[in-house]
């Protein structure tokens, strides 16, 4: 062995730069990670060395930055405080003996109470549920409060912004926050933006990557929440953007590509909880608090309903919307109803929605059947064989449509309406919002709802899926361990 080679002392180094790398990434990578995106990340490190390090360097951290995080703290601490004594409506008797602890875990992540005498109406068409967002801010008189992932000046919301723009002009503050990442570099944003500041608007981007300005996140966290809310009197939440329903993309355009959404309005005390999720997030973004807004006017609304908003994602020390959907998935008894166009389950959820078939409950997924985002559609699938076997009915929802709803309802009693979808994603990486329904009126609305889209839908059986070719199958199972990578 010639050790005066520099050849010999190229290969010792490496060798040793390689074993201290795994031995690092073993100790340090488990650590307050799930189970599943640590083994993803230590195979990737594994077998691919020099890019796992790099993408482990890049996006290996799943939570914002710890000042930001502070400021979420701060905002919980002082939403409790302010609410301690508010009266947030007359809750409905008779709750389920599982539904109060749910209510305080909810609480006590996210900070916001369950309130009652609430009114909330489900928009299951694309278009109106757009027009009667403008017509809620043309009757704006304190301000106006619009928060959404994606938001799109062009035809199909021409009535949003003119509505922002006779309010505006009438001196209505009109608050805008908008994600980074979903809108900097597409269609219409420069028309979106000019806009914006024509009518005046005070609008921000949500979580910049911007390093010169010393904003610096994980580039793929996402603020994936859609709200309006107007003068605290009616707010507006669920899954769908303020954009055309093909989203201006001329890929989903060339293919004929239309989402499907579901929105709720509401009114009463629950309104108080979407706005203080709002003012979180325009805090987080701008360090200041606009003045003139009294968060502890609670209003009673047109029903009955007992409603709480429940906030997630990476600025929470843990993954609120997760333990939500668990906690409701091991309380059903008869039936559970999930609608999500991006089911990839972690270990827990598996576990609760196949263990709820083997206690009798039924249960029945609806999904899409093309898919807009190739590996979440992938990763998506590869958990069908499990599902179908386990004695879950699936539902495919035609295509060129998207069915981008997110709902999960339980027997008769529960509902749950937002952004969240119910993968590793939205669990750990988006912020989201959620709204908790309580009260047969409004699970007979989602009801039917759910009973559309079964109409429409196809049923995937067991034996069609086992015929897959082989070509998909790898296909599937690589995105899912892509998926992982958290």
């Amino acid at each position: 062995m010639n050790f005066q080679n520099p050849a010999w002392w190229i290969v010792a180094a490496y060798a040793i730069i390689d074993i201290t790398v795994r031995i690092v990434a073993i100790i340090t990578i488990p650590r307050n990670r799930r189970p599943t995106s640590a083994m993803a990340w230590l195979l990737a490190i594994f077998f691919i060395p020099v890019v796992g390090v790099l993408l482990f360097l890049l996006i290996g951290n799943p939570r914002l930055p710890r000042a930001r995080r502070r400021k979420q703290q701060r905002i919980n601490e002082y939403i409790a405080d302010t609410g301690s004594n508010l009266h947030f409506g007359t809750l409905r008797p008779d709750a389920p003996d599982w539904f109060p602890p749910l209510v305080t875990m909810n609480q006590s992540m996210g900070a916001l109470p369950l309130a009652g005498d609430n009114g909330v109406h489900l928009i299951s068409d694309y278009q109106r549920s757009i027009d009667e967002m403008a017509d809620a801010i043309r009757d704006a008189r304190e301000y106006v409060h619009i928060e959404f992932y994606i938001l799109q000046s062009d035809a199909s919301t021409d009535g949003f912004f003119r509505a922002m723009e006779e309010t505006a002009a009438r001196g209505v503050p009109v608050r805008v926050l908008l994600d980074y990442w979903a809108n900097r570099w597409k269609p219409k944003y420069r028309e979106t933006v000019r806009r914006l500041d024509a009518m005046g608007a005070d609008w921000h981007l949500m979580l910049p990557v911007q390093p010169l300005r010393g904003r610096i996140q994980r580039p793929d966290l996402r603020n994936h929440r859609k709200l309006l809310v107007v003068d605290g009197r009616v707010g507006f939440l669920g899954s769908q953007n303020v954009t055309d329903s093909t989203y201006n993309l001329p890929r989903n355009i060339k293919r004929g590509l239309h989402w499907v959404d579901l929105m709720v309005r509401v009114d009463g005390p629950a309104v108080a909880s979407i706005n203080a999720v709002f003012l979180s997030d325009y805090y987080a973004e701008t360090d200041t608090v606009p003045e003139g807004i009294d968060i502890t006017r609670v209003e009673p609304g047109s029903g009955d309903l007992d409603c709480q908003i429940v906030p997630s994602g990476p600025g929470f020390e843990v993954e609120n919307n997760l333990r939500l959907f668990l906690a409701l998935l091991y309380a059903a008894k008869r039936r559970i109803m999930i609608v999500s166009p991006y089911f990839v389950p972690d270990e827990a959820l598996l576990l609760a929605v196949t263990a709820a078939v083997d206690r009798g409950v039924q249960v029945e997924l609806f999904v899409s059947e093309e898919g807009d985002q190739a590996i979440v559609y992938h990763a998506q699938r590869s958990y069908y064989e499990a599902l179908l076997k386990a004695g879950i009915r699936i539902w495919m929802y035609p295509k060129p449509y998207i069915l981008h709803t997110k709902s999960l309802t339980i027997d008769d009693q529960i509902a749950v309406i937002g952004s969240s979808n119910m993968d590793m994603r939205s669990f750990g990486l988006n912020m989201e919002v959620s709204m908790l329904v309580r009260g047969e009126e409004f699970i007979g609305q989602v009801r039917a709802v759910e009973d559309e889209y079964r109409a429409l839908s196809r049923e995937l059986t067991l034996d069609e899926w086992m015929q897959q070719p082989l070509r998909s199958t790898v296909l599937d199972n690589l995105a899912r361990l892509t998926s992982a990578l958290q």
